[in-house]
């Protein structure tokens, strides 16, 4: 049967040239790590189809994300990983073996077309068939860093970049166009993932003292921290949290929700914005939320975080910061604690709704499922089975399928 949705693919940079100049036994525990950091970070509602030796090739069915943004923060967040993981092994190094010193060469591409295929159960993985699962494919092989000179990059084709709703995919991305053989030309939409990896490194959090916090409430999920954090992005289900008749998004930076955008939280005929003070993708939301008390109108900070939990994820909500002096502002500190109670009801209510839309969206895509090995073998195995028997061009005897992440 026929299905649409994205194909992904994470390809490591510079893979083979490591493997060549190399000590094959330690490049081989270097790169069995990298491809377990990969597989980890595909998660639902990503689907893993295969390793191919330096790459993880995975697809999300049609309508698994509610958003493109989140889509693209799976992949950025993936990428930062990577990163961090080699600069770490390159910090913790004490071997002067060639293996261990040119860790620093490896780096990270994606590959994102959206399209139709169709799933072939070959062995113990699903394989990907159909003409957009050759584009994406062939794509691999491109002219981008010759062109641009950028080695780490996200290419994304103009279907993708469609899908994924970006009206001003200009705003981070450079256009550009390959030659794809027997398929033509293809244009694709090139973002260089450095400055991604360099944006994430600020240490600039905002940190609560003692006696700024009014309270904190919390609710565990069923749902991963990725699906948990694409509801709560999202105006259609955050109203909930704050019993508003809707919520709209404005001031996007680059198409997107960032620091400097707002939520605006219709009440009725009244308007309250929410400013986006902190956005990390999948662990951190904090936001400026203008509140209306009696004797005046205040602000006062609102922090969510998501934590994984064993099964699950735990989301917590902290207020904090709430701005007033004098008698008045310690009896708004008072009615804010008072409502502490309708907030995780509140909290209780997202959660309740969020597991029940997951539900009934995964039914209807009815995701395949299958008995897989462990994510330790399956990046050992990968690494060892491209190194005895397959090349590049021929990557026959190498494929397995990593577990699926289990439905709530």
């Amino acid at each position: 049967m026929e299905k649409r949705g994205f194909i992904l693919i994470a390809d490591i940079t510079g893979y083979t040239t490591y493997l060549n100049e190399s000590e094959l036994e330690h490049a081989q525990g270097t790169l069995t790590d990298l491809l377990e950091l990969l597989i980890e970070h595909t998660k639902s509602p990503l689907i893993i189809s295969r390793l191919e030796g330096d790459a993880v090739i995975s697809y999300g069915l049609e309508g698994g994300f509610l958003s493109g943004q989140t889509f693209l923060e799976t992949i950025e967040n993936t990428y930062v990983d990577f990163r961090r993981a080699i600069e770490l092994m390159v910090l913790n190094n004490s071997c002067r073996c060639n293996a261990c010193a040119n860790v620093s060469l490896l780096d990270l591409k994606f590959f994102v077309h959206f399209g139709s295929f169709v799933l072939q159960q070959i062995g113990n993985h699903e394989e990907l068939l159909g003409t957009d699962v050759n584009l994406i494919h062939r794509l691999l092989k491109n002219s981008v860093s010759a062109d641009t000179g950028i080695r780490a990059y996200l290419l994304c084709t103009e279907a993708a970049v469609a899908a994924l709703g970006f009206d001003d995919p200009g705003a981070s991305m450079t256009l550009h166009t390959e030659t794809v053989p027997d398929l033509g030309e293809a244009a694709v939409w090139v973002m260089d993932m450095t400055p991604v990896y360099e944006s994430r490194a600020s240490d600039d959090r905002i940190v609560f003292e003692r006696g700024e916090v009014i309270g904190t409430i919390e609710v565990d999920s069923v749902l991963p921290p990725q699906v948990v954090w694409d509801y709560l992005s999202n105006p259609e289900f955050r109203k909930v949290l704050f019993g508003s008749d809707r919520q709209e998004i404005t001031d996007r930076k680059a198409g997107r929700i960032a620091r400097g955008s707002a939520f605006q939280c219709f009440h009725g005929k009244g308007v309250f914005p929410q400013l986006v003070l902190e956005w990390e993708p999948f662990e951190r939301m904090v936001i400026e939320q203008a509140v209306k008390l009696p004797g005046g109108s205040t602000t006062m900070l609102i922090d969510y975080q998501l934590a994984p939990i064993d099964g699950g994820t735990r989301l917590t909500s902290t207020a904090a910061r709430l701005i007033g002096t004098g008698v008045k502002g310690a009896v708004w500190r008072s009615m804010a604690r008072a409502g502490g109670m309708m907030a995780q009801r509140r909290l209780a209510k997202f959660r309740d709704q969020i597991e029940q839309d997951f539900l009934r969206s995964e039914s209807a895509r009815d995701r395949p499922r299958a008995e897989l090995g462990s994510i330790t073998e399956m990046a050992a195995n990968a690494v060892a089975g491209w190194n005895s028997t397959s090349t590049p061009e021929d990557p026959n005897g190498r494929f397995l399928q990593p577990p699926m992440p289990p439905r709530a």
